[in-house]
């Protein structure tokens, strides 16, 4: 087969991917980035999701199965037995597992014998605890390799023992760059579609309202920026466990016609092209794939020091320390007040991105990882 290069590529492959979930996640929109492109190049792709439900968008003629599995351990096993009669159906030739959960349910399939090679990838530089350092300490020898998004994530989980050095390496998110670029009318339309004026300045933050987002550190950082720069807002888009408290405390801070809380949005390059300034407030990150999104953009970015950060944005964003609300309020301020940005820095900004971590230079390094385990068991 041809390549959309007109390169020739190997026969197509079939990639089994084993998911947590299919929410509007990080993690999950990177699962899609890249199943999109591989069944673009050619390829033949099947998601077994361990939970149900499915918000995010995913490429046509990709095989979806719910595992509906739950915390007991027969739930456990009877998602195993489906997983195993799918495996044995479908004749993957790698399965690759991404998330906690789904890495040791991988393992524990590749366990049961007579799978292909597993692959399994973490997001976040803190994948839990002691016990599922251990789970992962004891299961990796049932899989073919790990890999984390950053060095910092890689290196937190061999501090761990969640495994050893030699044995898990650095693969990075994917940016789809060609989603997510500067664009003045698409930005004009987005800001009339949300309401804000021509005088006003978007601050946009994107992710679960969940404490490693630390979105309680970044209203309180804002309130500080509203007194200085009142024709600021903030939009929080994304949805999770902390929304009641944090619109308590939106409240409480007389911040309710400056701050909204958006909701899980489908419609996040919109919302990128609307904003005049990303920011992001985590405690725990991998790879911030927000970061990289609003970035190849152009737009300017505040972000705390969370793992993966500085290795994904370099020298383009304004790195604040890690749960200081009075230091990102700083650079907030400051970013604001050097607002309208020049062109060459928009550009600087998204080459940062297009160089490295484009969507479909980073499928190709799986692709490479696939054929290379390809028959192995």
């Amino acid at each position: 087969m041809r390549e959309a290069n007109g390169a020739v590529a190997e026969s197509p492959l079939r990639i089994l991917v084993i998911t947590t979930g299919l929410k509007l996640g990080g993690a999950e929109q990177q699962i899609a980035a890249l199943a999109r492109v591989f069944v673009t190049l050619g390829h033949h792709v099947a998601i077994l999701s361990l939970t149900k439900g499915k918000e995010i968008e995913l490429a046509p003629g990709i095989v979806v199965v719910e595992l509906e599995m739950s915390k007991t351990p027969l739930s456990m096993l009877a998602a195993l037995r489906k997983a195993r009669q799918f495996v044995c159906r479908w004749q993957p030739d790698v399965i690759h597992a991404h998330m906690v959960h789904a890495n040791i349910f991988a393992r524990a399939l590749a366990r049961s014998g007579g799978m292909p090679p597993v692959i399994c990838s973490a997001h976040s530089a803190r994948e839990g605890g002691t016990l599922r350092a251990l789970a992962y300490r004891l299961t990796d020898r049932w899989c073919a390799l790990t890999t984390h998004v950053s060095e910092a994530g890689r290196q937190a989980m061999v501090e761990s023992g969640a495994a050893p050095s030699g044995r898990v390496i650095v693969m990075p998110n994917g940016i789809d760059t060609d989603r997510f670029r500067p664009d003045d009318a698409g930005r004009e339309r987005a800001r009339r579609k949300l309401g804000i004026g021509p005088a006003d300045v978007l601050v946009l933050n994107v992710g679960r309202l969940v404490p490693e987002k630390d979105q309680s550190m970044l209203i309180d950082a804002f309130r500080q920026v509203a007194v200085s720069r009142p024709n600021a807002r903030l939009i929080i888009a994304g949805d999770g466990p902390l929304r009641h408290a944090l619109a308590a405390m939106i409240a409480d801070s007389g911040l309710e016609h400056k701050v909204t809380l958006a909701g899980a949005r489908n419609d996040v390059p919109d919302l990128l092209r609307a904003a005049d300034v990303f920011v992001l407030s985590s405690r725990i990150e991998g790879m911030p794939l927000a970061v990289g999104e609003a970035l190849a953009s152009g737009l300017p970015v505040v972000a705390t020091a969370a793992a993966g950060v500085i290795e994904l944005a370099g020298d383009a964003a304004v790195i604040t320390p890690v749960g200081d609300p009075s230091a990102l309020a700083s650079a907030l301020a400051s970013t604001i007040g050097e607002l309208p940005c020049p062109q060459a820095e928009r550009d600087k900004r998204r080459h940062q991105i297009v160089s490295r971590f484009d969507v479909l230079a980073v499928a190709r390094q799986w692709l490479a990882q696939y054929q290379r385990l390809r028959g192995t068991r």
